[in-house]
């Protein structure tokens, strides 16, 4: 036994030997913080992704969002929200949307106390907001949204004819609300448009209000396609025509009433 203890003990005191032993643990030890960094970054995290695509200013509710899996080095770099608690009762900000399967970033959930309405953001010199009384089929299945540019179209009778005409061109939409005023994208509301607002020049303001008072005449608001609500031009008649005919029946004279 005695003679062991000493071979292994020469084994030991061997340069060689210790070279080896060092190399070795160099080895394990590398092997081991790859393995560990390697597990750190594809180790699975469970993250929450939208079971549907959440519009602007909606709510967010527990059914909105399931599961997914996802490698822990994508969220190191990404300023995902990861906890339930940081989604249910909060809401989608202004201006964005999250489709169905996206996860949720930091920069698209805010508290209803920082949604902020655009009626009393900063509007363009010279413009105002106009109320459009509209319906579910007016608004075409409720699918005119905020920030779209749409046309608005004039009914009108006249001598026993329909004059259904383009009146006012590329109005970019506010926002759509319900009969109590509620955003109808917002969770609490009823989901049926009563209020249409858009953005129109003080001159167009006070013709949009004269039609009110006149019998027979009617507006129409008109969706266009994407292209169009991107690149619309700047709020313009359509023709002039309109106006004269708006002129007409209700003695008006442009300029003649203020704001």
């Amino acid at each position: 036994m005695a003679n062991l203890i000493q071979n292994i003990k020469n084994i030991l005191l061997n340069r060689n030997t210790v070279t080896i032993l060092a190399v070795l643990a160099g080895v394990v030890l590398l092997w081991f913080f790859y393995n560990m960094t390697l597990d750190n970054a594809v180790n699975p995290q469970r993250v929450p992704v939208a079971t549907r695509t959440i519009t602007a200013k909606e709510m967010i509710t527990a059914e909105d969002f399931e599961y997914v899996e996802v490698s822990g080095e994508f969220l190191h770099n990404a300023n995902i929200i990861t906890n339930s608690n940081e989604l249910v009762g909060y809401y989608v900000k202004n201006e964005t949307s999250i489709t169905q399967g996206a996860m949720f970033y930091r920069e698209q959930v805010v508290e209803r106390s920082e949604l902020q309405e655009r009626e009393q953001e900063t509007l363009p010199d010279g413009y105002t907001i106009y109320w459009l009384e509209v319906d579910n089929n007016t608004t075409y299945a409720n699918s005119i949204y905020p920030g779209d540019k749409i046309d608005l179209w004039l009914r009108a009778e006249v001598d026993n004819n329909i004059v259904y005409d383009e009146f006012i061109n590329s109005i970019e939409v506010v926002s759509i609300k319900d009969s109590s005023g509620q955003n109808v994208f917002d969770a609490e509301s009823s989901g049926e448009p009563a209020i249409l607002s858009f953005a129109v020049t003080f001159e167009m303001f006070e013709y949009l209000h004269l039609i009110e008072d006149i019998p027979d005449m009617d507006l129409f608001p008109v969706p266009r396609n994407e292209l169009y609500t991107t690149e619309g031009a700047e709020v313009s008649y359509s023709n002039d025509r309109l106006k004269d005919l708006i002129n007409n029946y209700a003695g008006f004279t442009p300029g003649s009433q203020t704001q």
